[in-house]
């Protein structure tokens, strides 16, 4: 478990946004801490302005042993030559400690749908393994693909190493793992908040998911897992809530985040929200990774 063509990832890892919001020397600080707790992968996302391989390469260099995972690099944000040369760069540079994690994230092209553009992208990344002039690095270039629906997951089993999800509940693990059989990687992301009042975790919760219940790709996401649109409306019902943002003490989110692997999960990369942007969830990744066995 947690592994992805010869790279251990471990079976729980990091995702997180808030190293959007903080300076270079924070970042390298973080991730040297980081590797002391024993994490070994760490998960990053493309949004907030910073350029998904810069940002790899910074934590890549300011750590010896962690494993950097862009969840996503946006392709509607870059040609696909650009990301090839880019991920060959890192490969070469930090030999398997880079995987490169794909989603159709970025200003969408008219008339374009994200499977279709997903596939002409991969066949671009392909036709520039054989034609680019940028040496092919000893360690190869591993990558993922952000996929929910059949279709996509299909695409990541039959053109990538796995799939990377995001704000799923336990059940789409265990439909992924049926649509990507054995072999394929399976990395899920999930959110967790240190808060054990019903009350006041469910409201912070809602407003985490407040803009994901908003956007056609995620509504139709969580209809396909039977969600209704009772459970969509007003902020969100109580089960949806609880189903993708597990809250409480550490080891009952432990207990929770555990759920996952026992549905086919490999990985899962743990985003702690209820952090105010600049400050930094440490201390909640400290009580994590006493409270997840990953040894």
């Amino acid at each position: 478990m947690g592994g992805i063509d010869g790279l251990d990832l471990g079976r729980y890892g990091i995702y997180t946004f808030d190293f959007e919001y903080q300076p270079a020397t924070q970042l390298r600080d973080s991730v040297q801490e980081l590797e002391e707790l024993g994490w070994r992968a760490l998960w990053i996302p493309e949004l907030l302005g910073r350029d998904a391989f810069t940002h790899a390469g910074l934590l890549l260099a300011g750590s010896r042993r962690l494993h950097v995972v862009n969840g996503i690099a946006r392709i509607w944000s870059r040609e696909a030559r650009w990301t090839h040369g880019a991920a060959r760069l890192l490969a070469d540079a930090y030999p398997d400690r880079h995987v490169l994690g794909l989603g159709f994230g970025g200003d969408q092209r008219p008339g374009t749908k994200p499977l279709a553009a997903m596939r002409a992208y991969l066949d671009e990344l392909d036709t520039l393994d054989t034609e680019s002039p940028n040496p092919a690095p000893k360690s190869p270039v591993r990558r993922l693909l952000a996929a929910y629906g059949p279709k996509m997951l299909e695409l990541a089993r039959d053109r990538a190493h796995g799939a990377h999800t995001y704000h799923v509940s336990v059940t789409h693990t265990a439909q992924a793992r049926d649509i990507l059989g054995p072999d394929a990687f399976l990395g899920v992301e999930h959110p967790v908040l240190f808060e054990t009042d019903p009350g006041r975790a469910r409201a912070a919760a809602r407003e985490h998911l407040r803009p994901y219940l908003a956007t056609p790709y995620n509504l139709a996401k969580f209809r396909r897992l039977g969600y209704t649109d009772d459970d969509l409306a007003a902020g969100g019902s109580d089960r949806l809530v609880d189903d993708l943002v597990f809250w409480g003490d550490a080891e009952t989110i432990a207990g929770k985040l555990r759920a996952h692997t026992e549905a086919g999960a490999d990985h899962v990369a743990v985003q702690v929200i209820g952090v105010t942007p600049g400050t930094s969830a440490l201390p909640y990744w400290r009580l994590l990774r006493e409270a997840l066995e990953d040894r």
